[in-house]
């Protein structure tokens, strides 16, 4: 309990602050503990990352299970929830994709996080009559990616999609794979 409360402010102070405000007393102070509880579970600053992108990881773990006939629907509050509750979330999770270009010890545990997400939307694509489901849920990812990080730290920040606009987005992008939205 105490790991997950730390990891979920950690990923707090990454939103917030970037990896340069990551520290154990930022994160003692967010979560409200005494001061060194942060070090006690993570001594190291490697060993906190680790433990934060291992919860950011934790809390991806989702099941991927739209209706039949609602997986444009489903995209789209998927990339409306990562813009608007999960935005803490998207923020410091783009924080550690470029961290992961530098550290080759956190590009496994973010690479580990963003296949598990792969593997089951080309599950989902596959089960909606996908000819080549990896190569599709590639391409739905990147999607997503790009829609969301537009909305976020992008220009599209200015404006960002509503639930509307983001369903006729995922509906133009499963027409292009020839997969049933």
């Amino acid at each position: 309990m105490r790991k997950a409360t730390i990891g979920d402010a950690a990923i707090e102070v990454i939103a917030a602050e970037g990896m340069r405000g990551l520290t154990h007393r930022a994160v003692d102070k967010f979560a409200g503990l005494p001061s060194g509880s942060t070090s006690y579970y993570a001594r190291t600053r490697a060993a906190l990352l680790e433990l934060a992108i291992s919860r950011m990881v934790e809390l991806d773990d989702v099941t991927l299970d739209p209706a039949p006939g609602q997986l444009a629907e489903y995209v789209a509050g998927f990339a409306h929830a990562a813009i608007t509750s999960g935005r803490t979330r998207m923020l410091a999770r783009y924080e550690f994709a470029l961290e992961a270009t530098r550290r080759p010890e956190l590009r496994e545990a973010y690479d580990r996080g963003g296949l598990i997400i792969r593997r089951r939307c080309a599950e989902v694509l596959a089960a909606r009559g996908s000819a080549e489901p990896e190569r599709h849920a590639r391409v739905l990812v990147a999607w997503l990616d790009g829609t969301i990080f537009d909305a976020l730290a992008g220009t599209g920040s200015l404006r960002p999609p509503g639930p509307a606009e983001l369903t006729a987005g995922a509906r133009e992008v499963l027409a292009g794979l020839g997969v049933a939205g």
